[in-house]
């Protein structure tokens, strides 16, 4: 199990996180969401020992994570750290960049774990490829399957999406997560886009203003709000008679104490998203169909 306990850091006199606390059990995925320079990169390397805590330990199981001042070389054996900067190597193919810190005593066995790699982040096409020809999403697969080659008790990933095209996305989540808990992975991602953690983490902590405003599973704080910033991170919602509402569980009713104006109606996809004017503010909803501007409408609160 990892624990964190009473996690203090600053950057000189700059507190970047404060009283952080939580435990992750072996093979769960945790994630850490929060807004831009909100402190979850910080964290993420904080636990890989890159910095020294200002108060504070870190314990994976019953070794304890310090910093540069009570290690030569940073990053325990037992962790991956795959940030937003790759640092792979150019000059040769996707293959031998996965396979770099793998053995070569047994090179039948090492040729099968690099296809079982290559075939996790689907870059099966390219495996003979230069990386130094590949894009940047390509790039950053190759990231993730060199952090697993050698099956890491802990894998942290900062943004491990940021680069990957949208269509690619879905399938390389899936892929990526499923292999994990196969393995039995402890997994921490440090996000600000829920796609690339709420279908797959056990666990989920909000920072903001330097500390953990929410820790609960996603459910949970999908489901029980407490407050706008944590709503803003799972979509499009409103605040109605203090209430926070999402726009999907709001519905057309034929009356209500809920009357509304229609301003405009947005295409997406599966469904238009309205916006009304209600109660001297504008109010969106999830509707099956287009509404026209000026129609006067009913809602009524769902409660899924």
């Amino acid at each position: 199990m990892l624990h964190v306990k009473n996690l203090s850091f600053s950057y000189k006199e700059e507190t970047v996180l404060k009283d952080i606390n939580f435990s992750i059990k072996v093979g769960q995925h945790f994630s850490i969401i929060g807004e831009s320079g909100s402190g979850k990169s910080t964290l993420l390397k904080l636990l890989y020992g890159t910095y020294d805590l200002n108060r504070g330990h870190i314990f994976w199981k019953n070794d304890e994570i310090l910093g540069p001042k009570h290690n030569l070389v940073i990053g325990p054996d037992f962790m991956k750290y795959v940030s937003q900067e790759f640092d792979l190597m150019p000059f040769i193919s996707v293959a031998e960049n996965i396979g770099a810190f793998l053995s070569n005593f047994y090179p039948e066995e090492k040729k099968e774990r690099i296809r079982e790699l290559i075939k996790v982040v689907e870059l099966e096409a390219y495996a003979d490829t230069k990386v130094q020809f590949l894009s940047g999403g390509q790039k950053q697969r190759v990231a993730l399957a060199r952090a697993i080659a050698k099956q890491p008790e802990i894998l942290l990933l900062d943004e491990p999406f940021s680069h990957i095209d949208n269509f690619k996305k879905q399938s390389l989540r899936r892929s990526l997560f499923k292999y994990l808990k196969e393995k039995n992975i402890t997994c921490i991602v440090a996000t600000h886009d829920k796609d690339d953690v709420l279908a797959f983490s056990d666990k989920m902590i909000v920072i903001h203003g330097n500390e953990i405003i929410a820790q609960n599973t996603p459910q949970h704080l999908y489901n029980n709000p407490k407050n706008k910033l944590i709503a803003s991170f799972f979509g499009e919602f409103n605040e109605i008679s203090g209430k926070i509402v999402y726009a999907n569980r709001l519905k057309v009713v034929e009356t209500s104490k809920l009357k509304a104006t229609v301003k405009q109606s947005y295409y997406k996809g599966n469904h238009f998203l309205i916006e009304v004017f209600l109660n001297d503010k504008n109010i969106f909803f999830e509707h099956d169909i287009a509404l026209k501007e000026g129609t006067i409408i009913y809602l009524e609160i769902t409660k899924n």
